[in-house]
């Protein structure tokens, strides 16, 4: 159930602050001037990061340069990939995003630029960050996998060379159009959690690599983030259960409403009736299924039997973080990596938001309403 009008618990409804970044409403989500579904169709995801972090349109030399100093900075220091590949081998449990938060901050120490919020020095630093963290998401993943890390392909785009470092195949062309599709729709979304968070660490006049390792911490939970995770864990639930016969799709889901179970990948605080993002990339994920992995198709079918029944049900649009799930499972990405991919989009935006934020700062310190005791005496 979404907040009545009145209901301003976790800022519901509250605008807190001017940006010129992003632009989110129920039929459109704009970047800076943008739609997302022109964006989609027509750019790739280096022009859309340099749009989010530069401020316009690249042109043809701009996007060129732009896109080899990515390539050139996506190396990290041995000691971050000695300490990711420790962490996998001590504790293969840890969550991805807690092992990316981790690198981020170590990155941050390594930086001679970390301390300087100019905004040279933050484009700079939002760049490495950019072209980096796809290469500790693959570190990490093939420690997982008991495989030695492989160095980014300097030939590939920002969305293969992710792919590549994760799994030491060089990708499709579909594989990595979609990949690239999902960074550009994941990119920006303006004061979201992670973002507002970002941009309260920012406030302070603290520095960019801490303010990120706070967005971090805040999208890996699954009402943010984290919700790709838990949409493609329910759909694994429901298959797993309907597979034998004993309960169909419609049967799970009416249980789950008398239980009052929180199904993710539905609804959104800000496009309540339709998130822009979710069509396009299912249209993708499709694409990708008929072309590469017919049998994942299945995934999709059962996503559109859910959606139905929740449409039908509680008047409840999806949300991309359910057409994120079925994409990533029929790519074959492992789901605990997901979020973490959902970072290496996102930088951008919390990237540009943070440069937004110290070139117009003003402590982010709001009230709180007090519901505790009244007033009284220690000794009385």
């Amino acid at each position: 159930m979404y907040p009545t009008a009145t209901d301003t618990r976790g800022l519901a409804g509250q605008t807190v602050g001017d940006t010129q970044i992003c632009s989110v409403n129920q039929t459109q989500l704009i970047y800076r001037g943008y739609e997302i579904a022109d964006l989609a169709a027509n750019a790739t995801f280096e022009e859309v990061a340099f749009l989010l972090l530069v401020g316009h349109k690249p042109s043809a030399d701009e996007l060129a340069t732009f896109s080899g100093d990515l390539v050139s900075m996506r190396e990290i220091p041995a000691s971050v990939a000695d300490a990711i590949v420790r962490i996998a081998g001590e504790s293969p449990s840890a969550h991805p995003m807690s092992v990316l938060r981790t690198a981020i901050s170590l990155l941050g120490h390594l930086d001679s630029e970390c301390e300087d919020n100019g905004p040279d020095a933050e484009l700079r630093k939002s760049m490495r960050l950019l072209a980096q963290i796809p290469t500790c998401i693959g570190i990490h993943q093939r420690a997982l996998e008991g495989k030695p890390a492989i160095s980014p392909d300097p030939a590939l785009g920002h969305a293969a060379n992710l792919l590549w470092c994760m799994t030491g195949e060089k990708p499709g062309n579909i594989a990595a159009r979609v990949m690239d599709v999902s960074l550009i729709l994941y990119a920006e979304h303006d004061f979201n959690a992670s973002t507002f968070t970002c941009r309260t660490i920012a406030s302070t006049n603290s520095d960019l690599h801490s303010a990120i390792c706070g967005g971090v911490g805040a999208l890996k939970g699954n009402l943010h983030g984290g919700a790709n995770e838990a949409a493609m864990a329910m759909l694994e639930d429901i298959m797993r259960d309907t597979e034998g016969g004993d309960i169909t799709v419609e049967a799970w889901m009416q249980r789950a409403f008398e239980e009052k179970r929180k199904l993710m990948g539905f609804g959104h605080r800000v496009p309540r009736n339709f998130d822009r993002r979710a069509g396009i990339l299912r249209e993708w994920g499709l694409k990708y299924a008929a072309e590469e992995n017919r049998e994942s198709s299945r995934w999709f079918e059962l996503g559109d039997e859910v959606q139905g029944i929740m449409l039908r049900e509680k008047n409840i649009f999806p949300n991309v973080s359910l057409s994120c799930g079925m994409t990533y499972f029929a790519m074959g990405i492992p789901v605990p990596q997901y979020t973490p991919i959902f970072v290496a989009s996102r930088i951008t935006g919390w990237c540009a938001h943070v440069m937004e934020q110290h070139a117009n700062n003003r402590i982010i310190r709001p009230l709180a309403s007090y519901t505790g005791p009244e007033l009284t005496t220690w000794n009385g």
